[in-house]
């Protein structure tokens, strides 16, 4: 079992960055896989970005390739989502998610066992 608690966000200008952390409980983290997905208002669930076991790899969706930064910190079972040169159409509820079923760091919905409670992001234009 494992269990997620984000925190960050908030308000934040257009341009400007924040960072989240996802702190992960049990003793499952170093063998996860782990990524952030993201909801905005009236649309589906997405993938944002995606971290092997190690953290050695990571992945990014298109649209915030070059602009996001995802990490991991073993020691600490926590991930991070260093977000810079946001956009107003990056405003979303940012979920932290694990897996232990695949080794992709290309997530999908379907592959998450565990979904943290969510932190809103909202970027101001």
């Amino acid at each position: 079992q494992v269990q997620l608690a984000e925190s960050g966000g908030g308000l934040v200008q257009a341009g400007g960055s924040t960072r989240l952390s996802c702190a992960a409980s049990g003793r499952t983290f170093s063998s996860s896989v782990m990524g952030w997905f993201r909801q905005a208002p009236g649309k589906e669930r997405e993938f944002v970005a995606g971290i092997s076991r190690s953290g050695r790899s990571t992945d990014y969706a298109d649209s915030v390739q070059g602009r996001f930064t995802i990490s991991r910190d073993n020691a600490e079972n926590t991930v991070y989502l260093q977000m810079d040169s946001l956009k107003a159409e990056d405003t979303a509820v940012y979920y932290c998610a694990a897996t232990i079923a695949t080794i992709r760091i290309r997530l999908g919905i379907q592959d998450i066992r565990y979904w943290g409670q969510g932190t809103e992001v909202t970027v101001s234009s």
